[in-house]
């Protein structure tokens, strides 16, 4: 077998990876120590439960599966929390990721996908954002993950550890088979948050802030289809495993949805109205993030034809009525 250890294989993007390796013909080796992940989302491959703290639990997984390579998603990833615990954000993923990154390097695993995100960024007004745009970070979730991409890059001077970074944007749906999908608890993410105030399983939808400098007052954000997103992650692998470069990619579609029109795609799809309130803005929030970015459609020839509103929050809503983990 052809084993990859993906970090996080038991969270939501993490889970949806592990399914699309298995069908591209990979064992995914699910590495994660269940804080926010479930248990029951490990289905395609084998499951160690351990910390990215854990360098001897992570030297045995190593010696055990031989992995070609790591798919990296295990982080913590809430805006407010890292604007309001900053050092927990920089003790977990980074210090995680660097144990993480000492681990493959000592067994020789030297192919490493590394799930980053456009928070690095930061606040750019009216510029679409591309793999060259300075990376100014609001807050300690983008930081965090700025810093691991340029511990990757020590790495590889050091010892040849290549690696693929994804800098992506807003992530929703659902697989479409229903066989996993986004869970978590607390949820804060938009999508299932309004699925969840439709279907009366919690209070109204918040809006964070109304007075943004766009057409309608919300911030916007551009939105990627989680089994597109992923299906990414296993070209970025393949690219890797062909010799190729270090590289970085964006993954977005160059849509941006304000607050606002998601909403106004929720009630279409579902048929329902969305109850929701107005709040203020949320500390470390950016007015708009949407990726100006076709390198991964030119190079790794990726193609994101799920990433509709309409099919995002059908399969979302899909899963919310029909998959949850907890029955």
């Amino acid at each position: 077998m052809t084993y990859v250890l993906v970090t996080g294989g038991a969270g939501y993007i993490g889970s949806h990876a592990c399914k699309a390796l298995k069908i591209a013909g990979y064992t995914p080796v699910t590495y994660d120590n269940l804080v926010t992940g479930w248990k029951d989302a490990v289905k395609f491959g084998p499951f160690e439960e351990g910390a990215l703290s854990d360098r001897t639990r992570l030297d045995a997984v190593f010696a055990k599966y031989q992995p070609v390579a790591v798919m990296h998603f295990a982080a913590l990833s809430q805006v407010g929390e890292a604007m309001s615990e900053p050092g927990r954000y920089w003790r977990n993923n980074v210090e995680g990721s660097l144990t993480l990154i000492e681990a493959a390097a000592a067994a020789g695993c030297l192919n490493f996908v590394f799930s980053s995100t456009c928070a690095t960024y930061g606040e750019h007004d009216n510029v679409v954002l591309d793999e060259n745009t300075p990376q100014e970070p609001l807050n300690a979730y983008g930081a965090s993950k700025r810093a691991v991409e340029n511990i990757l890059r020590d790495f590889e001077a050091a010892y040849g550890l290549r690696h693929v970074i994804f800098r992506y944007f807003n992530v929703a749906g659902a697989d479409e088979a229903g066989e996993v999908g986004e869970y978590h608890r607390p949820e804060t993410h938009l999508i299932p948050v309004m699925l969840e105030a439709i279907d009366g399983k919690r209070p109204a939808l918040t809006i964070n802030g109304t007075d943004y400098d766009t057409p309608d007052g919300t911030c916007i954000r551009d939105y990627v289809h989680v089994m597109d997103l992923v299906d990414a992650h296993v070209l970025g692998l393949k690219w890797l495993e062909a010799g190729k470069g270090s590289r970085v990619f964006n993954l977005g579609t160059g849509k941006g949805f304000s607050v606002r029109e998601v909403i106004d795609a929720s009630r279409a799809v579902t048929n329902r109205e969305v109850p929701h309130s107005e709040g203020p803005r949320r500390a470390g929030d950016a007015t708009k993030l949407v990726s100006g970015s076709t390198r991964a459609e030119a190079e790794l020839g990726w193609e994101p034809k799920r990433s509709t509103m309409a099919q995002m929050i059908g399969d979302a809503w899909n899963w919310h009525l029909n998959g949850h983990y907890d029955g």
